[in-house]
């Protein structure tokens, strides 16, 4: 019997999901947190580094996802100083490392199909739907 399927739902803290895939997607699913993660992979990162790697998510939007990764156990948020400015690190727990095999096979599949059904743009060209 497949793991996924040994009961008819599975409890991770206070939730309750129908199937693991489900406990997945609620983990790292969204427009962002994939995203975020992704940029962790290589070390930890400032709040304003990961700002400039994602320019089109707002202020608010990354606050928010950061703070539900970190309360998910995917990344830790280290604050150094006790005076503004502080220093705020993120980087990938264990837990969230195990996710880097399945981040880069998102990403490669990503970029398989902008090659042959899309194409990489640069900031001055206009984006053109895959497809068109």
């Amino acid at each position: 019997m497949k793991t996924e399927c040994q009961s008819d739902q599975v409890q991770l803290n206070d939730k309750i999901y129908s199937c693991t895939v489900s406990l997945t997607m609620d983990l790292i699913g969204g427009k962002w947190k994939a995203v975020i993660l992704y940029h962790l992979i290589n070390g930890p990162k400032r709040y304003n580094q990961l700002r400039r790697e994602m320019p089109a998510v707002t202020e608010m939007t990354l606050s928010l996802q950061l703070k539900q990764l970190e309360k998910d156990g995917l990344l830790t948020r280290s604050v150094y100083g006790e005076k503004p400015p502080i220093k705020v690190v993120y980087t990938l727990t264990a837990l969230g490392q195990t996710l880097i095999p399945l981040l880069k096979a998102i990403t490669d599949w990503g970029n398989q199909v902008a090659i042959t059904k899309g194409k990489f743009v640069h900031d001055h060209e206009p984006a053109k739907p895959l497809g068109a």
